[in-house]
């Protein structure tokens, strides 16, 4: 496919607002990962979460359309403010929205139905009922900017960001469109957390390893919840792009449940085989890995075993979830890292990593990169892969 500038990157994440804290926050190789104050897990195995905790809308959103927007559309369009403030330009009207978003608004709709039951139908705030459909951050978005062209959300967990970007490159090939924000929300809620807690989703202190992700790491037994909201401008601005989405890949894990990763590793390399092609490279021209390595036990092995068999020499591979955690603008701040990667010229650290098969970076250090394989797989089998490059051409 013919490549495609990203000249803006908005984020808004644990520990960072802006591209340039966020920057800042990669090359220190810090997480972001910290107790849980917001709620009470109280009887739940995890205790750990990366929260946002100096974000303040107001500085981005007007106080009287603020008030008609839930959390996610407030990260989504305060994101989308920051990348297009980055890009150093306007947007067309004809510019589209593609957002990814892993499990969507789940606290306004438990809030929704806390009203609905405690009031009835005819009194539950019809503006809550608005806020409680996972297109609600994209069109706030669109509304804000009086953008016109497509405006489309998908919810694919982990590879939310990644499905998305593929739909808006496909748009802006096919020259539907002279522009595109892309990118991705998610928020940490107690109920969510509860759910992943129960389940046995989450990292936990076992008596052997505290609380913590570690993604590849031999002794990981669990993912770390993350939130943020990051939008990337693609096709359009006046910045000197930080690189070009230039392939994708897609494919299916039969092998997975609903809620989990499955061991069809073959299915994983056919979705990075696949977006390697797409750019027109070999497997000689992959730089780095920055992996959907989460921490979890079978997700990680499942990775590391497509990566060890589309690869004879495996290139360094990144695992940036140890410190933003999982779900994180629905695998948003992984690409954003990834297309910093390249500007920089610098290989992101590995919070949480020690000891694995695989080259893991543990440490930033300087690196040539041209073309960086971005993976994500999702529970229940969805895989999407992507290769951003540093060139146009």
């Amino acid at each position: 496919m013919s490549r495609i500038p990203i000249t803006g990157i908005g984020v808004i994440a644990p520990g960072a607002i802006g591209v340039e804290a966020f920057r800042a926050q990669l090359a220190a190789g810090q997480t972001a990962i910290a107790g849980i104050d917001r709620f009470d897990t109280t009887g739940l195995s995890a205790h750990k979460a990366a929260l946002v905790t100096d974000f303040r809308p107001k500085e981005f959103i007007a106080p009287m359309k603020m008030r008609r927007m839930n959390v996610l559309s407030r990260l989504g369009v305060a994101a989308a403010k920051l990348a297009i403030d980055d890009c150093g330009g306007t947007l067309d009207h004809a510019t589209g929205v593609a957002v990814g978003t892993a499990f969507g608004p789940v606290q306004t709709s438990v809030e929704y139905m806390q009203e609905y039951v405690a009031k009835g139908a005819a009194l539950a705030p019809p503006q809550l009922f608005a806020e409680s459909v996972a297109n609600a951050p994209g069109s706030h978005i669109a509304i804000e900017w009086g953008l016109r062209g497509f405006n489309i959300t998908i919810t694919q967990r982990e590879s939310s960001v990644l499905a998305a970007a593929m739909f808006a490159s496909a748009q802006l090939l096919k020259q539907n469109v002279r522009a595109a924000l892309i990118g991705g929300v998610e928020e940490a809620n107690e109920m969510l957390f509860s759910v992943l807690d129960r389940i046995g989703a989450l990292a936990h202190a076992n008596g052997t390893a505290d609380e913590a992700a570690r993604p590849f790491d031999r002794r990981r037994n669990g993912l770390v919840l993350g939130e943020a909201g990051a939008m990337l401008v693609a096709g359009a601005g006046a910045r000197k792009p930080y690189g070009y989405l230039s392939g994708f890949g897609m494919a299916r894990d039969t092998t997975a449940s609903i809620s989990d990763w499955g061991t069809d590793h073959e299915a994983v390399a056919t979705a990075m085989r696949a977006a390697i092609e797409d750019a027109e490279l070999s497997l000689a021209d992959v730089d780095a890995i920055y992996a959907s390595a989460n921490g979890s036990v079978r997700g990680d092995a499942l990775e590391q075993r497509a990566i060890e068999s589309l690869f004879v020499q495996v290139p360094p591979v990144v695992a940036t979830k140890g410190i933003f955690g999982e779900y994180a603008a629905g695998g948003g701040l992984q690409l954003a890292a990834a297309l910093i990667a390249l500007e920089e010229q610098t290989l992101h650290a590995s919070p949480g990593f020690e000891e694995g098969e695989l080259p893991v970076t543990r440490e930033t250090r300087g690196a040539q990169l041209r073309h960086v394989l971005v993976n994500t797989l999702s529970a229940g089998g969805g895989v999407v892969c992507a290769i951003v490059s540093r060139e146009a051409a």
